[in-house]
């Protein structure tokens, strides 16, 4: 296998020296435009050299018809997010020279095993920072959890929780035979994202504490168990506060004791997200977490397209920013692959996008108040979880279509060593921002705008 890295632009289109055919995205796709593009973009599996490949693996066509992939021959893209990656290659038993900055992570023959014989999609990648001489390396290993829910969503509420608490234990297992330290679920993991439905029973039934609540003990135990940091996103119940709900991550500390919550902030008014009918915006601030493997912070879904978001969980000294998500195809599988990244960028840290899969067909019909037909479903969540690091680089996505854990193990001295190059901190003008942000929201507030 060889890997060739391209310039992109136009005039490279016409003028690269690739033996094989170019293929270009056409940029008038629209979203959801991967699952019409011949060839996936979710990444090299791990295990590729010369091991059996899982379906969706780059370098293979996945077959509608029987769910098997076979190798394919000729140039894929990457991804969409600061410049395409374009990869030519051989046969499938050639070594893998470049990918994204990221390199794969060898995980143990137990826990690719456990993995397919649990259908979800394994990969392993790592980040490298430099050596330092004052300071030794601060590696630590973070998984991101992605999936579907495992009955149809009329299921009785007790047993879906339970179902979905049984698949992410058999996920976490094999995360802690991967070592890893710091685990994230998705968005409300333990439910369907029913908020489409404007309906409030059963949905608003799976609500529950986050301090004593059935999945935070159910999480403190996957903590003790694994010496590991958990991040677990709820529908929260606040009964001292009228029993007010929240779109909350409840963050467990390896020794199994609740560090704290992260409340979401941005709270969608789009299409069908009614999520502003159920549970309010967040109302804790943007709170970082000191864990035992390194300051860790999580901006909930929709809080991704927010960039000042971003930056004050960065400026309350995040290093390692989770975003789990619950979003569909059609309205922003384009942005995707771009925000994260850029946020990892611009706040020198590490971040790790996170989203379910499959798609939730749900009892009764509902519209999107856009004088459409009623459908029963959402949407297609397209999974494609993904982490970036400060620098830029990031790893390919796990699948669109399977359950999924992706290991990413980072070193946190490159969030300094990033700084240290850029100074996008050092010389942000926070203080200017501040008086014109705090003029912007008075009600008598006129734009700076300079006319002839």
């Amino acid at each position: 296998m060889s890997v060739q890295a391209v310039d992109v632009s136009d005039d490279a289109f016409q003028t690269s020296r690739l033996q094989r055919p170019i293929y270009a995205l056409p940029p008038s796709l629209p979203p959801p435009f991967f699952q019409h593009w011949p060839w996936p973009t979710s990444g090299l599996r791990r295990g590729f050299e010369g091991r059996s490949h899982a379906p969706l693996a780059f370098g293979s066509q996945k077959n509608r018809q029987d769910d098997t992939t076979k190798p394919c021959q000729g140039v894929c893209f990457q991804s969409l997010a600061l410049g395409l990656l374009v990869v030519s290659w051989g046969d499938r038993t050639g070594s893998f020279s470049a990918l994204l900055a990221s390199r794969l992570l060898d995980l143990p023959p137990l826990a690719v095993s456990t993995a397919a014989q649990r259908q979800f999609d394994l990969q392993g990648y790592r980040f490298e920072a430099k050596p330092e001489q004052l300071r030794p390396p601060r590696v630590v290993r973070v998984g991101l959890v992605q999936n579907q829910i495992p009955l149809p969503t009329d299921t009785p509420v007790a047993e879906q929780v339970a179902a979905l608490h049984q698949r992410i234990e058999e996920m976490v297992d094999v995360a802690a035979l991967c070592g890893v330290n710091i685990v994230c679920f998705q968005e409300v993991w333990t439910m369907p994202f029913a908020f489409c439905t404007r309906e409030r029973l059963p949905w608003t039934e799976f609500a529950e504490s986050a301090e004593d609540g059935p999945t935070t003990r159910f999480c403190q135990k996957l903590a003790r168990k694994h010496n590991m940091v958990v991040v677990s996103p709820i529908l929260e119940r606040d009964a001292a506060h009228g029993e007010t709900l929240w779109n909350t991550a409840v963050v467990i500390s390896n020794s199994g004791k609740v560090l704290g919550k992260s409340r979401k902030n941005h709270i969608p008014r789009i299409g069908d997200f009614n999520e502003s009918t159920y549970y309010m915006e967040g109302n804790r601030g943007h709170p970082v977490f000191q864990t035992q493997f390194g300051k860790i912070a999580v901006n909930i879904c929709y809080g991704r397209h927010h960039p000042l978001n971003w930056l004050m969980y960065s400026l309350n000294g995040a290093e390692i920013i989770f975003n789990p998500s619950a979003t569909i195809g059609k309205l922003s599988e384009s942005m995707w692959p771009i925000e994260a990244r850029n946020a990892a960028i611009a706040n020198h840290c590490f971040t790790c996008a996170i989203n379910r899969v499959g798609t939730e067909v749900y009892p009764n019909p509902f519209t999107s108040g856009d004088g459409g037909e009623a459908h029963r479903d959402f949407g297609y969540f397209y999974g494609s979880s993904y982490v970036s690091a400060p620098d830029g680089s990031r790893t390919p996505g796990l699948s669109r279509t399977q359950d999924g854990l992706l290991v990413a193990e980072m070193d946190l001295n490159l969030c300094r060593q990033v700084s240290d190059t850029w100074n996008f901190k050092m010389t942000g003008r926070y203080e200017m921002y501040a008086q014109e942000l705090a003029a912007a929201v008075q009600p008598n507030f006129v734009p700076n705008v300079i006319k002839e």
